[in-house]
């Protein structure tokens, strides 16, 4: 096929390399059970305290919920004072996530990675404490539930901001492709 020389000159092939691993994260898609009347989803399943289906071992200490107005970028924090695993889960709308393991001594120190969650299709999404986590939030807003295993504490604070460009802009451009 014959194709106009400016456009063959202009043509990028899009690739579709394997995410980064990092080590430690989960992603665990749920069922949510439809019918006409509305839905069904369990979120976490505790068994003397520990969430059940999880590699790490998890004790939910705090539940929280989380609104985000469409395209609002809560970038990068960490917890560095105390460890802080979270299991997050959207339930309405979606949301960009991106990781960075920051941890020293980890063998996928550095990697960086994207996730889509979304309340479309439910899934589990398990950050360890040392990970970089930040997300944009997609047209339609969401409403992000998550599980902590530590509790929020206003007087000792342990949520370390990162500026929303450290790891690069790039992270959270629009895919104009």
């Amino acid at each position: 096929m014959s194709l106009n020389e400016q456009a063959l000159a202009a043509m990028e092939y899009q690739s579709y390399p394997a995410p980064a691993e990092i080590q430690g994260v989960a992603h665990i898609p749920l069922k949510k059970y439809r019918a006409l009347e509305g839905a069904f989803m369990e979120y976490l399943r505790l068994g003397a305290g520990q969430v059940e289906g999880l590699a790490a071992t998890f004790e939910a200490r705090q539940i929280s919920v989380s609104w985000a107005v469409p395209g609002r970028i809560n970038a990068f924090h960490i917890h560095p004072k105390r460890p802080q695993d979270e299991v997050w889960c959207v339930l309405e709308g979606s949301l960009q996530v991106w990781l960075v393991d920051l941890r020293e001594g980890s063998p996928t120190k550095g990697h960086r990675r994207s996730f889509l969650l979304s309340g479309e299709a439910p899934a589990l999404l398990y950050i360890p404490t040392g990970v970089a986590h930040g997300y944009r939030a997609g047209h339609q807003g969401a409403l992000l539930l998550y599980a902590m295993n530590d509790q929020f504490n206003p007087a000792d604070p342990n949520e370390g901001r990162l500026p929303w460009d450290f790891f690069g802009a790039d992270l959270w451009a629009d895919d104009r492709g």
